[in-house]
């Protein structure tokens, strides 16, 4: 009986529609100029799409900018808006998480540390 159970389950599970394994490319460019600089441009008919161009750093690093955007499963649109260089990877986007804004004693408490360390002030260590 259980095994009868366990195949109606896996039988239901490869059954249940999968809307992404019949996306198609509808655009898919890339061209890449052999010295470090590229343009890529992507997207699928259920919603995926990346842009991206790059050119070679002074560091030796590719440098990238470009957008991601997919459909999340509730339906909105997440865009991810990223640069990618010496300074790292900096995506942004309002899906990302950030940290709370200091409260504004917080914020005096820096400004009259940062004078008092302008002054010669030391604390101790």
């Amino acid at each position: 009986m259980k095994f009868v159970v366990l195949a109606c389950v896996v039988t239901l599970a490869l059954a249940a529609p999968r809307p992404d394994e019949t996306a198609e490319t509808l655009v898919d460019e890339r061209s890449d100029s052999g010295d470090g600089n590229f343009n890529y441009n992507f997207e699928t008919s259920n919603g995926i799409y990346e842009e991206r161009v790059g050119t070679p750093g002074e560091e030796g690093q590719s440098n990238m900018e470009g957008t991601i955007r997919f459909t999340l499963p509730d339906g909105t649109l997440a865009e991810i808006v990223f640069v990618a260089d010496a300074a790292g990877y900096r995506p942004e986007s309002p899906l990302i998480p950030t940290p709370h804004p200091l409260p504004a004693h917080a914020i005096e408490q820096i400004a009259f540390a940062e004078e008092q360390r302008a002054l010669g002030v030391e604390f101790e260590k």
